[in-house]
């Protein structure tokens, strides 16, 4: 007899290309941006934690912003077929997470650290840039 989570992923199975070409996508946007906002916070001439704190605010932003505009609408229009499970029905924001990437915390946090090198980059070159 099949348990409880096996027949969970025979009716929404998780494909690992998927996840991973989901995550890949989120990584490649977060690290545009992150270089954009560092060009940004170095025409600014931004400093210090000024500066950090720029990054941080609009790579959260932005990140609230792919979850709003690709994400959400995909949880709510399957959660309104009649097809849906009931499960994806009681389940909020972390369970529509859940079904394109690997975790909520790696969704919201992962590209803080994966784009502050390209920030630090550009927001040098251009504060230097600006100032000279």
């Amino acid at each position: 007899m099949p348990s409880q989570q096996e027949l969970d992923f025979q009716i929404s199975p998780l494909v690992q290309e998927s996840l991973v070409h989901n995550t890949r996508t989120l990584h490649n946007l977060q690290s545009l941006t992150a270089s954009l906002f560092g060009i940004g916070a170095g025409i600014l001439g931004l400093e210090s934690y000024s500066g950090f704190l720029f990054y941080l605010v609009f790579s959260l932003v932005t990140t609230l912003l792919f979850y709003g505009l690709r994400i959400a609408p995909a949880g709510v229009s399957s959660s309104s077929s009649p097809s849906s499970s009931s499960s994806s029905t009681s389940n909020k924001g972390g369970a529509v997470l859940a079904r394109y990437f690997r975790s909520g915390w790696e969704f919201w946090t992962a590209g803080l650290s994966n784009g502050l090198a390209g920030f630090i980059l550009t927001w040098t070159l251009f504060y230097g840039l600006v100032r000279a």
